[in-house]
């Protein structure tokens, strides 16, 4: 099937990474989801993602420590996730670039907007590392902001579960899922599926975004060639 979409941002939690062990890098998790980017580049998509730091760092978790030094060590956290990703693309044979909010010359390009636009129009995925390069931000918010500047046509959210629902559904065996709900019912309903500042964002910029298990990274090319997978949020 053809896909509907030109131009994907995809978000990536640093657990996701780990393959359910919670810490570090699965490396069979992350090959298969190079490979399932390579598959979604074939289909004449172009991708943007942006990566989490959850399995190396939290920093709103980190007792004691100063705010911003934690941050600035997600970040940092977010910067090894999006190296590993790009090597797991290399291998499976797409052309990746990693940009990064913060200067890091030896490791990544520094972000110009127009620039990654060139990068993703040439069809090479581009990583954004380290957020927004600001702290008190989450990666959600920066997935919300690059999304936005880059002009993509949806951002796909993957998690551990199958979607949105009214309540947590790893606490609730009643919760039921959203096929599509509304940004205002999100922020509304506090459902979980942005912070409220990456929430409002998409919703102020028009900026829908599909919410989806990663556990099966096939979801990626279902919800690209248009089959109802997970919750849409417009």
């Amino acid at each position: 099937m053809p896909a509907i979409y030109k131009r994907i941002l995809l978000k990536v939690s640093g657990e996701s990474l780990s393959g359910g062990k919670g810490m570090g890098i699965d490396n069979d998790t992350l090959h298969r989801l190079g490979k399932t980017i390579r598959d979604l580049m074939g289909l004449g998509v172009q991708v943007a993602i942006v990566v989490g730091g959850g399995n190396f760092w939290r920093g709103r978790t980190s007792e004691g420590m100063d705010r911003v030094t934690a941050d600035h060590m997600g970040m940092l956290a977010t910067a090894m996730n999006s190296l590993a990703l790009s090597d797991a693309l290399e291998q499976a044979g797409a052309v990746t670039r990693v940009i990064s909010a913060i200067e890091m010359r030896q490791f990544a390009e520094p972000y110009i907007r127009k620039r990654s636009v060139r990068h993703l129009e040439k069809g090479r995925v581009v990583i954004f590392a380290c957020g927004t390069g600001n702290p008190f931000f989450s990666t959600d918010t920066a997935a919300a902001l690059r999304a936005t500047e880059i002009d993509a046509d949806i951002i796909f959210k993957a998690t551990n579960v199958e979607g949105v629902y009214d309540k947590d559904p790893r606490k609730h065996s009643d919760a039921v899922r959203y096929d599509q709900v509304s940004h205002d019912e999100v922020l509304r309903l506090n459902l979980g599926v942005m912070d409220a500042t990456a929430a409002a964002l998409c919703r102020d910029n028009h900026v829908s975004i599909a919410v989806f298990s990663i556990d099966d990274p096939q979801n990626i090319i279902r919800l690209a060639c248009g089959e109802k997978v997970g919750t849409i949020v417009s």
